[in-house]
């Protein structure tokens, strides 16, 4: 069973950096890309980042390039931890951010770790709270 736990987020002040994390166990590691999602008030969820499982290839969407950073962390077999660093956090960052996972599509025009961030993922984490006060 795909698991995702989060953690992190909270008040930060414009300018101010944060790292969230995503706890993934249950699944087989080099099989599923992992993504970090953002819903801010009023607005629809945001792919802004991507790790790919296969080979650790990442993609940003062009709103956070620059500022934010995913990395991942396996070096256990039971669990794999997927982190977004965010610098220089702007009150526009403030959202709901959600770590999710899904098995990239064979034969998709858009390749991975893209696909996900576009099209969204079946397994998500329960979301956390950045809040970003200017």
């Amino acid at each position: 069973e795909v698991q995702l736990v989060q953690s992190g987020g909270g008040l930060v002040q414009a300018g101010g950096s944060l790292t969230l994390a995503c706890q993934a166990f249950g699944f087989a590691f080099d099989e599923y890309d992992i993504g970090w999602f953002r819903q801010a008030p009023g607005k629809e969820r945001e792919g802004v980042s991507c790790i790919s499982g296969r080979d650790d290839s990442r993609y940003y969407a062009d709103s956070v390039k620059g500022r934010f950073t995913i990395f991942s962390d396996n070096n256990k077999s039971t669990v794999k931890w997927v982190y977004l660093q965010i610098d220089n956090l702007q009150p526009e960052d403030t959202a709901v951010y959600y770590c999710a996972a899904d098995r990239p599509p064979p034969g998709s025009l858009v390749p991975s770790p893209q696909w996900g961030c576009q099209y969204g993922m079946s397994y998500w984490g329960k979301g956390t709270l950045v809040t970003v006060s200017s």
